[in-house]
C-alpha cells in the first residue's frame, strides 16, 4: 500500500467518524429542543392549571358564602313557621 493510499485510507475513515460524531450532535441538539419544547408546553399546563385552581377556588369561596347565607335564611323560615304553628290554636275534636 502507497502513502497516499493509506492517507485516503486514514482520510476517510476520518470523515466516516466526523460524519458519525456530527450525527450524534444533531441528535443530541434535536433532543434538546424537544426538551425544551416539552418544557415549555409543560409550562404553559401548569400556568393554566394554576388560573383554573384559582377560579375553581374563588368559586368554591363564593359557593360557601352563598351555602352559609341560604341556611341562615332556611333557619329563619322554620323558626317562623314553627312560630305560626305554635301560636295557631289546637283544633277542637269532636266529642270533647
Amino acid at each position: 500500500m502507497s502513502l497516499v493510499e493509506d492517507a485516503l485510507r486514514r482520510l476517510d475513515l476520518a470523515m466516516v467518524r466526523l460524519e458519525a460524531a456530527v450525527t450524534r450532535r444533531v441528535e443530541v441538539d434535536e433532543a434538546r429542543a424537544d426538551r425544551d419544547i416539552e418544557l415549555a408546553l409543560m409550562d404553559e399546563d401548569r400556568a393554566r392549571l394554576a388560573a383554573e385552581l384559582d377560579a375553581a377556588s374563588a368559586q368554591l369561596a363564593r359557593m360557601a358564602s352563598v351555602t352559609g347565607e341560604v341556611e341562615r335564611r332556611l333557619d329563619r323560615a322554620i323558626d317562623t313557621v314553627s312560630t305560626v304553628l305554635d301560636r295557631r290554636p289546637s283544633p277542637s275534636r269532636p266529642g270533647d
